[in-house]
């Protein structure tokens, strides 16, 4: 077995967590794993596992070691794919993380589309709302919404995402329209409890000059689309990212308020995925897809 091979018995011996489950993984036996790292672990005249009758760890040099080594077999992977031109018949698995409304409303056909286009390509889909770490649960994608923190990840703007102020006509014509963040203070503000900073809007005027005005909200949720359905029933004024009410502002049955402050700082919509020397094609393929399809997104004709 060559030292690339040996490579890879050993980082298979790391994420099985021991020798029997990387024989399983390799189809080979346990023994022939154990010698593979010991041959390995003498090439480079370094202990890489600490082994026990009970158990298998990683030393200090190992877990350095398996970080790269790691990086550079699925390097050498995906190099192999480019290298068989996969390009016109793109296959594997891709998992996808999603945040769950705009998720459903806006991708869930774009996704449909691809699943089509490239049968042998094997989509997991997950949505929700939460933070996901991709190297950390192994996702190959994710779909962001906001101000990126991350910034080992690659990412690519699908689209903007304005946050909009709006009401029901029967709540506005009860309790009247805001002409000025301060009236505000005199509406029912409903709270996405989400928001770290409960309950307060940051704005921008149209001269572009920055405002905080604290909100009172007799309606909270962690729910962007239960907001939303308070807000149709004529609950209160809500604020939301533009794809929640999208639909019901071109219907009417929601009304655009203070439509000359932008709430700060501009949220967009992004792409992100880890970092990569060689792109898989159908990762790349998916990113293009889903940048192409939000160029049509209502908002952003």
């Amino acid at each position: 077995m060559d030292h690339i091979s040996r490579v890879g018995v050993f980082v298979a011996v790391v994420e099985a967590g021991g020798f029997a489950g990387a024989a399983r993984a390799l189809g080979i036996t346990s023994s022939a794993v154990s010698k593979q790292v010991q041959n390995l672990e003498q090439d480079l005249k370094v202990k890489l596992l600490n082994r026990t009758t009970r158990s298998v760890t990683v030393t200090e040099e190992g877990a350095l070691y398996y970080d790269r080594a790691a990086r550079a077999l699925q390097d050498l992977r995906e190099a192999e794919e480019l290298a068989l031109e996969l390009k016109s018949r793109p296959k594997g698995p891709l998992r996808v993380s999603l945040p769950q409304s705009f998720g459903i409303k806006y991708l869930s056909a774009p996704l449909a589309e691809f699943a089509a286009r490239y049968p042998e390509v094997e989509l997991d889909v997950s949505l929700n709302e939460r933070f996901v770490d991709l190297a950390g649960e192994g996702v190959d994608l994710a779909v962001r919404i906001g101000a990126l923190a991350d910034t080992s990840l690659i990412a690519r703007r699908m689209a903007g995402c304005p946050f909009v102020l709006c009401a029901s006509a029967d709540y506005l014509a009860e309790h009247g329209t805001p002409d000025r963040p301060e009236d505000l203070a005199d509406h029912n503000v409903l709270a996405f409890t989400g928001n770290a900073a409960l309950h307060e809007w940051r704005y921008i005027d149209a001269a572009g000059r920055a405002g905080q005005i604290s909100l009172r909200a007799g309606f909270r949720t962690d729910s962007g689309d239960m907001l939303c359905s308070a807000a149709l029933r004529g609950v209160g004024i809500v604020i939301l990212p533009v794809f929640y009410v999208a639909d019901h502002l071109e219907t009417g049955a929601l009304r655009p308020i203070l439509t000359g402050y932008a709430t700060a700082p501009q949220r967009d919509i992004f792409a992100v995925f880890p970092p990569s020397r060689f792109q898989s094609t159908r990762l790349r393929l998916l990113v293009e897809h889903l940048v192409a399809t939000c160029r049509d997104l209502p908002w952003e004709r």
